[in-house]
């Protein structure tokens, strides 16, 4: 019996909607198998409810850097209540453009591109941009302005790379545990902020070691020295309420594949942190706790932004702006670009002999449109999410998916004072999740061979002890050159005679089939040429039959009740 979803998909199919999303049933000659309205709906529905974190987690990690503010004390201004009032009304800001970039990319990827893919501010982007870059309260080699306005740029840059199809071909000959490497250390990052500070406070600084147990109330840090404890250490009830309801409640949760678990851990830690007469309060009585509070009694409202919006820096004759801006590029082609193949593989887009995929210039573009907008609100750079594969797992396959999530953040935008009242030992927890999700790159590494293992490894390890995605993607191509680049000398010197026992074991890196050379390149050049897209082999027996002057009909392939017929046309 056809229920009222059935009729529904159905109708949607058969409409220009649904040939404009392929949707199954709709006609379209690439339509999608399995795909359906209906399905597409919840499957947005629980890419948000798995993304949503990134709205509180992305405002306070960025925030972190200080934004606009400006510092004049010692130890970067960590107890300076002016100035971190100040940083206060930065990450309400932080949160209105959170949702409103989610919304934006997330819509213009699903409409334009016709993926399933969630975005958002990149986490492990955001850390970059924020410790590496800004440095914490502004400690680092140039100043917020200037870091938007490199992340400006370099939206640009892509977009130009991503239309010569530049991006798709430099992202398709990294060696894959290079990119598998990429990021894993960057999920051992993420974790490790989720420890400190920024999250948990689990960990902390030591004086001897450098890190050591952290947790211990604010009156236990020594002189000078703000989250080094003595010896009164994990004493913070707030750390253990992080533990507990932010960190095992939520793996409890994801343990029995309950949707959204992320965002329940952390709404359930802030709903506990919220009464102001505990112990664990986010709104302790004094001048910043009853800032906070009288904004978080507001509930709905709309936050405009008072210190982030178009404060970009156009100071290009900085050579530090270009050093930053030049990591950025190569940081983001390596995580937007594997996120985005991980997940249309996932999805089963892409073409298992090109590597590509479906409209991947066109993914590229908005990717590379929305990290310059991004930078015009004051937010790191945009990028596909990871957490797009719950979604895809409920059966997600069309840009519905990716709409119904950009719809959902921007009614999350008349939120922002729910989200900005989230304190940060509520999704530390979160981030160390997130961080082992990430870790699972490890399993897929070439760890037979030691030219593939050993510069795989470097990256893994420098990027959290250097606090620098940059460093550890530098370590990891330079040493895979130099070892790898030895090993082909030597052997091109001996003939082949002098060899690695095992290299066979190593990892072959090749530069896919498909080209350079975007489609829409190839038809400006082949205008009376027909373009259709097959599978290499295909392709060949198409040009070997051109070239004896005969044309393939292939319309009767459209038509299902003559499956497999070929027409065969001798041209005069």
């Amino acid at each position: 019996m056809l229920t009222f979803a059935d009729r529904l998909n159905a109708q949607v199919a058969d409409s220009a909607v649904g040939r404009w999303f392929r949707l199954e049933g709709s006609g379209h000659a690439r339509e999608r198998e399995g795909s359906r309205f209906m399905t597409d709906i919840r499957a947005g529905i629980t890419t948000w409810a798995a993304m949503a974190y990134i709205i509180s987690v992305n405002a306070s990690i960025v925030s972190d850097s200080g934004g606009t503010c400006v510092c004049e004390a010692a130890n970067n201004c960590a107890t300076d209540p002016t100035y971190l009032q100040c940083v206060q009304e930065v990450k309400q800001d932080l949160i209105t453009s959170t949702a409103a970039m989610s919304a934006l990319a997330s819509v213009l990827m699903g409409a334009l591109a016709n993926l399933p893919v969630g975005m958002a501010p990149g986490m492990g982007l955001n850390a970059y941009f924020t410790y590496s870059v800004v440095g914490y309260h502004g400690s680092g080699f140039i100043t917020y302005q200037e870091a938007l306005a490199a992340v400006f740029l370099e939206g640009w840059i892509f977009f130009i790379l991503s239309l010569l199809g530049l991006r798709q071909w430099l992202a398709r000959i990294m060696p894959q545990s290079l990119v598998l490497a990429v990021g894993a250390g960057i999920g051992l990052y993420i974790a490790f902020i989720g420890l400190t500070s920024g999250g948990l406070n689990v960990i902390g600084g030591d004086t001897t070691n450098l890190v050591g147990l952290g947790g211990c109330l604010e009156s236990d840090w020594l002189d000078g020295l703000p989250y080094f404890c003595g010896t009164q250490v994990l004493r913070s009830p707030t750390t253990w309420l992080g533990i507990f309801t932010g960190g095992i409640l939520t793996i409890l949760l994801m343990l029995y594949r309950v949707k959204g678990s992320l965002l329940i851990g952390i709404f359930i830690t802030s709903i506990i942190s919220w009464p102001r007469n505990t112990s664990v309060t986010y709104f302790p009585h004094d001048a910043a706790g009853d800032q906070l509070f009288d904004f978080f009694k507001q509930v709905v409202t709309w936050h405009p932004l008072k210190h982030i919006g178009n404060a970009l820096d156009y100071h290009y004759s900085n050579g530090k702006v270009w050093y930053a801006l030049i990591t950025f590029l190569y940081v983001d082609i390596l995580d937007t670009t594997g996120t985005l193949y991980s997940m249309v593989k996932f999805a089963g887009l892409r073409d298992p002999v090109t590597l590509d995929f479906e409209n991947s210039t066109i993914a590229y573009c908005v990717d590379a449109f929305s990290i310059s907008m991004g930078a015009l609100v004051g937010t790191s750079p945009v990028t596909a999410f990871i957490e797009s594969a719950t979604g895809i797992a409920e059966g997600g396959k069309t840009g519905i998916t990716a709409i119904v999530t950009g719809l959902l953040f921007f009614v999350s935008v008349f939120f922002a004072p729910i989200f900005a009242s989230i304190p940060p030992w509520a999704t530390g927890g979160a981030l160390v999740v997130v961080g082992s999700l990430m870790i699972r790159n490890v399993r897929d590494i070439n760890w037979d061979y030691v030219g593939d293992a050993v510069p795989a490894f470097l990256t893994i390890l420098f990027i959290p002890l250097s606090y620098n995605i940059a460093y550890g993607v530098i370590v990891g191509v330079f040493s895979y050159v130099i070892i790898n680049g030895f090993v082909w000398i030597v052997s091109k010197i001996s003939n082949n005679s002098i060899m690695p026992p095992n290299y066979d074991a190593s990892e072959p890196w090749v530069i896919p089939p498909g080209g350079i050379v975007p489609t829409w390149i190839k038809i400006l050049l082949n205008r009376n040429t027909r373009i259709v897209e097959e599978s290499p082999s295909e392709y060949a027996f198409q040009v070997r039959q051109r070239h004896s002057n005969i044309s393939v009909d292939t319309t009767s392939q459209d038509n299902p009740l003559t499956p497999g017929k070929l027409t065969f046309t001798y041209e005069k």
